[in-house]
Order: structure tokens, then C-alpha cells, then sequence
């Protein structure tokens, strides 16, 4: 049964009660209007398809926001991230209004907007946590009216796959393709960072990522059975990573123990513990960065001083994750694509396929 009462000279106050269903009650300015919301739900409760709407037309997005934050961020890997991002949909118009207001349209003009000064990837990043903050709305918090304005939008294509393979000879010597790491030799050595070395020496040799190496811990680290236990990866499985002799060798002089004392593989003191790595991951990033950039210019200045061409690719755009690329495209060399996945981490072959970039000339010869 629905009532009406007229509150002042421009509202009227509709409230319906139905037994088996909470009073529901909404003001108009005019009594058409309420009317007609009072018919609906009165439809909808005898029809037994009512879905409360109260709470998601009184929560503004900003109040939603903070709630994902408070309950579900803390329990994400890349939490501070998400944070940033929560804190840009906080600064948009749209985070003033009712969730229940905001329509596909909307979001869009603000996609538009956002790819004029940001990567298609940025954006598609942001619109992703929108739609996970909506979702846990309409399934965990009983605002099951909700309607998920991002499913409705059309999505940018990230344009961010890269094939960067690591130069490993200088260009005034040649290009080639072997084990001598000119490129990675040059970062290293003008990095003033003593953990960059075995850093670059890990992510180059077993492909992993650069936050599994910074949570790398001696407990798990088995230099005599050359394996690195990862209990917990990006994708949220642990995997076991096969250790080179050159990785082993970057471990083994981490080690505490002098040289003078070390067996030719030492086994990890059962006392030592803790992370290998006293660095962030992105740390790991501004220490490679620097290091780039440093190595960059002492190879111009001194192409600058031989009187030789400078290669515009030489130490340019080099990203520490390009060592993942390379590292899988080198194991590919050696390993079946089932055994490859064991190792890299990837349960979907397709995004291995992503970091698979072999050398065309190596392939040439495969066909002689």
C-alpha cells in the first residue's frame, strides 16, 4: 500500500509498505512523479523481483571508494598502487555524485578525456579498478540494483608490448647476439649500487620478475640443488626456479662468509636468513634507471672522442622488466614451451608467447 503526503508547496512524499518487504519512501517535486515510482515498486514487489535501491542511490562514489579501500585493498599485492589510483577517481567529478547516477556515458567522456595525456594501458588500469569496486558493491556489500557503468564502455587497446632484446655488442664493434652482455656489462658498471650486479645477473639468467627477486629469501634459496624456492608469485602460485651457475655465482658472493672460506658451491648458512635483496622493487627500477642513463652517456662521450657514430638505440629505452624478455627468449633456446612455463611463471601460454622474442637471424640458421 502506498501513501502520499504533500511536504511544502513543491514536494510530495510517497511511502509504500508491503509485508514481507522493508517501508520504502522517496520525495517528488511533483505527485505524477511520485506516482509513478509508487506503481513501480509496488510492481516489482508483487511480481517478486523488488531489489532494494535506497543505498546505492544515497552512497556517493567517493564514499564507495573509501569503503574498497578500508576492506578490500589491504589484502592486494599492488595495494599502494591501487591507492593511487582510487585517489584519481576521488578527484574527478564524477566522485560527488550517487553511484547509482552514474552511467556508462560518463565514464566514457572521462576515458576520452584521460587518453589524450595518458597510455591506453593507464586508462584501461583505472577503469579496471573502477569496475572491481562496483562489482564488490553489487555482490558483497547489498547494493545488488547497482549497475556496472564500465561493462557498458569500450575498452582502449594498450599498445605495450615490447621486443627489446639486450644489445650484446657495442655498435662500433657490430651487432651480435651472444653471452658477452655488452649492453647489461655497461649498466653494471656504471651503477653505484653494490646489489645491481647480482640483480641484473638473477633477472637476466632465470626470468624472474623484479618483485619475486626484491621478496627472494635465503630460506628458500638451495644453492647446492641451484633452486629458488618462490612460495608466493604474482599470479598467486609458488614455483621452484632453476638457478644457471651464473646465478649461482651472484648468490654465493652474497654471502657472508669470506672467500677465502668458500667451497666452490657453499650451502646457505642455516642461520642466515631474511631477504636477499635490502631493496623495493622500485628501488631495483631507479638504481637500473640511473645506471642507464649514466652508461648512456659515457658511450656517447666516448663515441663523441673516437670520432664514431652514435647508435640512437644503443642504452636507450631499457627497461629493468626487458631482462624478463630476454631471459625467456634465451631459455627458449633450451627448453620445451611446457618446461619454459615451469620456469618463467606464466600459466597462460599466450602471455608467454608475449615474452618470447627470438632473434630472426637465429632462426635463419635453423633452417640451413
Amino acid at each position: 500500500m502506498a501513501w502520499f503526503e504533500k511536504r511544502g508547496a513543491c514536494q510530495w512524499r510517497v511511502v509504500i509498505a508491503r509485508r514481507g518487504y522493508p517501508r520504502q519512501s522517496k520525495t517528488f517535486t511533483t505527485k505524477a512523479e511520485a506516482e509513478a515510482w509508487a506503481k513501480m515498486i509496488e510492481s516489482e514487489m508483487a511480481r517478486g523481483v523488488w531489489i532494494d535501491r535506497s543505498e546505492a542511490e544515497s552512497t556517493t562514489l567517493r564514499e564507495l571508494l573509501d569503503r574498497y579501500e578500508r576492506e578490500v585493498v589491504p589484502g592486494k599485492r599492488g595495494a599502494v598502487q591501487e591507492c593511487s589510483v582510487l585517489a584519481t577517481w576521488r578527484d574527478t567529478p564524477l566522485a560527488v555524485r550517487t553511484v547509482a547516477t552514474i552511467r556508462g556515458a560518463d565514464v566514457a567522456a572521462l576515458r576520452d578525456e584521460w587518453l589524450k595525456d595518458y597510455a591506453p594501458a593507464t586508462v584501461l588500469r583505472r577503469l579496471a579498478v573502477l569496475s572491481h569496486v562496483f562489482n564488490v558493491a553489487r555482490k558483497e556489500w547489498g547494493m545488488e540494483s547497482l549497475a556496472n557503468p564500465v561493462e557498458l564502455v569500450r575498452k582502449p587497446s594498450p599498445n605495450n608490448a615490447r621486443t627489446r632484446r639486450i644489445v650484446t655488442a657495442s655498435p662500433s664493434t657490430g651487432r651480435s647476439r651472444g653471452r658477452t652482455q655488452d649492453e647489461l656489462a655497461l649498466v653494471v658498471e656504471a651503477s653505484e649500487s653494490p646489489m645491481l650486479p647480482a640483480l641484473v645477473t638473477l633477472a637476466v639468467e632465470t626470468a624472474m620478475r623484479r618483485g619475486e627477486i626484491a621478496a627472494l629469501r635465503w630460506e628458500h634459496v638451495d644453492l647446492e640443488r641451484c633452486v629458488a624456492h618462490l612460495p608466493e608469485t604474482k599470479n598467486g602460485n609458488s614455483r621452484d626456479v632453476p638457478l644457471s651457475p651464473a646465478a649461482v655465482a651472484a648468490l654465493v658472493a652474497l654471502l657472508p662468509e669470506p672467500p677465502a672460506k668458500r667451497r666452490k658451491v657453499p650451502a646457505v648458512p642455516s642461520e642466515l636468513r631474511g631477504r636477499v635483496f635490502a631493496m623495493r622493487p622500485d628501488g631495483i627500477t631507479q638504481a637500473f634507471d640511473r645506471a642507464q642513463h649514466r652508461a648512456r652517456a659515457v658511450y656517447e662521450a666516448k663515441c663523441t672522442r673516437e670520432c664514431l657514430s652514435i647508435d640512437p638505440g644503443f642504452l636507450n629505452d631499457l627497461r629493468f622488466h626487458d631482462l624478463r624478455h630476454e631471459a625467456t627468449s634465451r631459455l627458449a633456446a633450451k627448453f620445451q614451451l611446457h618446461e619454459l612455463a615451469k620456469i618463467t611463471g606464466h600459466r597462460d601460454t599466450r602471455m608467454l608467447l608475449r615474452y618470447y622474442h627470438p632473434d630472426a637471424a637465429d632462426l635463419a640458421k635453423r633452417l640451413r
